[in-house]
């Protein structure tokens, strides 16, 4: 009778300990968001007259080709973000263990292009219900973040979210918005990747492709070079 109740014991274990592990997984994910969400941002200082601003949208190389066709951008650079390891890299991060996405840092003027400008850029370029990715880049390395270093920015990205789920309906913009912290900068080969590798396969079928739509729908928006 005790061995039967022994294995009655170690059967009800098996089936429960993996719901348990899983919902503790959920718990601390939730509590290492919640923990990033109400640190003190890091306001970067501008330099010679350009401001930098911090996005993650899946693939950095696309994001980073969509910032660069925008008039006022300087630079967009490729690299890592939002997570809790010091010197992220491509392989730590893909890993999904490290809590970093992939992200750019985007070098702008801000007597050509508006911080708010950069926020349409980067809600209109991307599925911004998908969660933990873009198109077919699926993982928390490629979830959207909108990064803030001040009250201000914070205000602006409210009030943008707040309009898309007027439209969408509650709760459906996926992209988390965390304080700023800090920015590592992604291997040498990464950057400029799209211009680089133009006949890479993922470039040519999924980069271009989504550089294109931003494309058309902001016309307005682009440098005279990108416009062609």
């Amino acid at each position: 009778m005790m061995k039967k109740a022994s294995l009655l014991v170690l059967a009800f274990l098996a089936l429960t300990l993996p719901a348990a592990c899983q919902s503790t997984n959920k718990e601390n994910k939730k509590t290492e968001a919640e923990a990033q969400a109400n640190v003190t941002p890091v306001e970067v200082p501008s330099e010679n007259g350009y401001e930098k601003a911090y996005f993650a949208s899946g693939c950095f190389w696309c994001v980073e080709a969509i910032y660069e066709s925008v008039k006022g951008v300087k630079e967009s650079i490729s690299g890592y973000s939002g997570g809790h390891t010091e010197n992220p890299t491509y392989e730590s991060s893909n890993t999904g263990r490290t809590g970093h996405a992939e992200a750019v840092e985007i070098i702008y003027d801000p007597e050509v292009v508006t911080f708010a400008t950069l926020v349409d850029v980067y809600f209109g370029s991307q599925n911004i219900t998908q969660v933990n990715g873009q198109g077919p880049d699926r993982g928390s390395q490629y979830r959207s973040i909108i990064f803030y270093q001040n009250d201000s920015q914070k205000e602006i990205i409210d009030r943008k979210i707040a309009t898309l789920e007027k439209e969408l309906g509650e709760g459906k913009v996926a992209a988390q918005v965390l304080p700023f912290q800090k920015f590592w900068i992604a291997e040498g080969y990464h950057q400029n990747y799209e211009k680089n590798n133009p006949g890479n396969p993922y470039i040519q079928n999924v980069s271009i492709p989504r550089l294109q739509r931003f494309q058309k729908k902001f016309p307005e928006l682009l440098k005279e070079d990108a416009a062609h």
